[in-house]
């Protein structure tokens, strides 16, 4: 049996200086905040993601953010989904898809009058940053704030990963600080305890402060406008207060309860400062959607002890793996990045809405989800035998059931569609590529399998009804989408494949998404049969007569149509036998020469974090363990792991990448766990003596 505490606390993340690309999160999967190296959100300036992207240096905001937090701009033009769509000729005839969208006007440039309601569309809504809470250092009393971390001295940070625990402490102006942060394990709700001597002389203060919505891809925030939102206070006693908030039409409160000391004057009118005589000071912030408070008094040691359960409860629960022992000297690493990246998709990833690419620590696409990442967030939750992390946001789903339907219709085809670059709402945002993506279309089959495979006796017989029309509207989909020739069905176009880089309008036959057409509607099929229904005849007669992935020269092409194949961005055909199993449109042996290509003339620095798990899992099942442990600890620019356990992506543009840390996480369990029929203990890993493997608690993959 595994010591799961010492595995953990192994890996505890320590950091000793100021760095603009180091923030550390606590959070519980519906919310977050972020913190710079004080533990709190002192040195706001310091983190300006937008600022260090324009000087093309990497930094990381210091946000709190929720799945429930969200805003949309005015829309004074009205601008709906039809002002944004062009007409592609299809079999099915023209065809409106919504794709009129620059890309440039998400960095806040000039958008050309053809894009402008494609720009709002896709821009709105957006997620905001709820606030953020720091801490007012002054080098003495009645100073102006300090601005600058390189002020503090002696500065250690250190992340308990086993309890959830945030401590920093430094030294300023001569007096030690030091900060406990932590996030309540179930609500959204942070506290603080702060200890110093400078807290008495009136050097050291709490102020939270509010921002306006951003939809700009690098901010969460905008601070230029403080007349666009108010901030309205009421002080419930002596020491508690309700603010109140509202940006255009969205609301929202913020319950600040504090242990001694008073409110005291600020500098902004969207700010409240608190201070105190004591020499230590506990703050707790509670946020609450909608323009009332539901919340009751919070007390650090109240959300202290739901972190400690919270955290306790994750790890002793699910699988474990450990690397302890292990010759080969990358075990290590690739053992601190397993940990880590739990941590962090547990904190970002296990919301009740899909997560967004950079979770809930920054806006990347205006903090919308991509769907076609939903698999790479949270299929490892239940492979890691977590599946209520994972079926916290397949209800969302069946919310926009309906939306996804009336898409389906639009473009002449039967069942529903599901969107790629998406909102809670479910209105899919216009883009040239999102709106002809077709990948993400497998993915709610393909989960719901993975929780199927988790459960048994009842709760299966539960999830199988509940998701019975969804399952049946998806695959009703993936059938209509495909066209028939002289007997082969074909995945036609206009379609943008995984590798996204290919003309849409004459791009057909991807390999990757035709081996999970036929895997998706296979899992349609025992859908029904747990349902006490027949196979359905006409998905049989798709699944027979799907078209043969093209090959040139021994190895499969990533699409059927000129070009065939370009050596970067994602090498997507591996898929098709890694994350996809073994299906009859696939032949192994083909499959390996083909990754043996990829790994010699890829362009690697191109590919993105979620590749290299790609590489491993393809690598696994093929019988090659050599060539999935190379992958996954592979030198290249967007597969690096911070301290923090974040791998950055596209210099500044994204400082962090959950779909990488979700991938490896996949990919280690099929590694350690095996598909059915894998008659090997641990497939992915090599049997050279240098790896030793205890693993527990994992699901087996199908």
């Amino acid at each position: 049996m595994i010591d799961r505490e010492s595995l953990v606390r192994r890996h505890t993340i320590e950091i000793t200086r100021a760095d603009p690309s180091t923030a550390l999160t606590v959070g519980n999967g519906d919310f977050a905040f972020t913190a710079d190296i004080t533990g709190m959100q002192s040195f706001v300036s310091f983190h300006d993601q937008s600022a260090a992207a324009a000087e093309k240096r990497l930094a990381l905001n210091t946000a709190t953010m929720s799945t429930w937090g969200w805003h949309s701009m005015p829309n004074p033009d009205n601008f709906v989904l039809a002002d944004a769509m062009s007409t592609y000729e299809t079999a099915r005839g023209p065809v409106e898809y919504p794709d009129k969208f620059d890309m440039t006007s998400t960095f806040g440039g000039d958008v050309p009058e053809k894009f402008r309601a494609g720009s709002w569309l896709h821009m709105n809504p957006q997620r905001f940053d709820l606030g953020r809470i720091g801490l007012v250092l002054r080098p003495a009393p009645g100073g102006p704030p300090e601005g600058d971390p390189s002020a503090l001295t002696n500065a250690h940070q250190r992340l308990d990963l086993w309890t959830g625990v945030l401590t920093s402490t430094f030294e300023y102006a001569g007096h030690d600080v030091r900060v406990r942060t932590v996030a309540d394990g179930h609500h959204a709700r942070v506290a603080f305890r702060i200890e110093s001597d400078l807290l008495a002389t009136g050097q050291l203060s709490v102020v939270a402060r509010f921002p306006y919505a951003s939809d700009n891809f690098y901010r969460t925030s905008d601070w230029t406008r403080p007349q666009r939102h108010t901030t309205t206070p009421h002080l419930l006693d002596d020491r508690s207060c309700l603010l109140a908030r509202a940006l255009d039409d969205t609301e929202y409160s913020v319950r600040l309860d504090w242990s001694e000391g008073h409110v005291i004057n600020s500098d902004g009118p969207h700010e409240c400062a608190l201070a105190t005589s004591a020499s230590t000071l506990d703050v707790v912030a509670g946020f609450t959607p909608g323009g009332d408070d539901a919340s009751a008094r919070g007390s650090f040691e109240a959300v202290h002890r739901s972190s400690v359960d919270r955290w306790r409860d994750f790890w002793t629960s699910g699988a474990a793996i450990d690397f302890a022992g292990s010759a080969d000297p990358r075990a290590v690493e690739l053992e601190r990045r397993v940990v880590l990246s739990q941590y962090l998709t547990a904190v970002n990833c296990a919301g009740t809405l899909p997560p967004q690419e950079t979770g809930l620590i920054t806006n990347s696409w205006q903090g919308k989800f991509h769907l076609e990442m939903h698999w790479w967030h949270a299929a490892h939750f239940a492979a890691w035998g977590r599946p209520g992390l994972l079926r916290r946001s397949m209800g969302w789903y069946l919310s926009i059931l309906d939306s996804a339907r009336e898409t389906a219709l639009r473009q002449h085809y039967a069942g529903a569609r599901w969107p790629k670059h998406v909102g809670p709402d479910g209105r899919e945002s216009p883009s040239d590529i999102g709106s002809l993506l077709i990948w993400q279309q497998p993915h709610p089959l393909y989960l719901l399998e993975l929780l199927y495979r988790c459960l048994a006796g009842a709760e299966r017989e539960k999830l199988v009804r509940e998701f019975a029309e969804l399952v049946e509207e998806t695959a009703l989909f993936m059938v209509s989408f495909t066209e028939e020739a002289d007997g082969v069905h074909h995945l036609p176009a206009p379609l943008v494949p995984a590798q996204e880089f290919y003309d849409p309008r004459t791009t057909k036959d991807p390999t990757f998404e035709l081996a999970y057409w036929w895997w998706g509607l296979e899992i349609a099929q025992s859908w029904r049969e747990r349902l006490g229904l027949d196979r359905d005849p006409q998905w049989r007669r798709v699944q027979d007569g799907l078209a043969t992935p093209h090959q040139k020269d021994g190895v499969y092409s990533a699409v059927a149509s000129e070009p065939y194949l370009r050596r970067d961005d994602h090498p997507s055909m591996l898929c098709a036998l890694g994350v996809v199993p073994a299906t009859p449109l696939i032949d192994p042996i083909t499959m390996e020469t083909t990754l043996l290509d990829v790994r010699a003339n890829w362009e690697w620095n191109s590919a993105w974090g979620w590749d290299f798990p790609v590489m491993a899992m393809t690598a696994t099942r093929i019988g090659r363990p050599d060539l999935a442990v190379d992958a996954l600890l592979m030198e290249a620019g967007k597969n690096r792991y911070l301290p923090t356990g974040h791998s950055p992506q596209i210099g500044s543009m994204l400082p962090v990448y959950l779909p990488a840390n979700g991938g490896l996480l996949a990919a280690v369990s099929l590694m350690a766990a095996g598909w059915d029929g894998s008659d090997t203990e641990c497939p992915g890993f090599p049997k050279d003596g240098g790896w030793t493997v205890h693993h527990e608690g994992f699901t087996v993959w199908p």
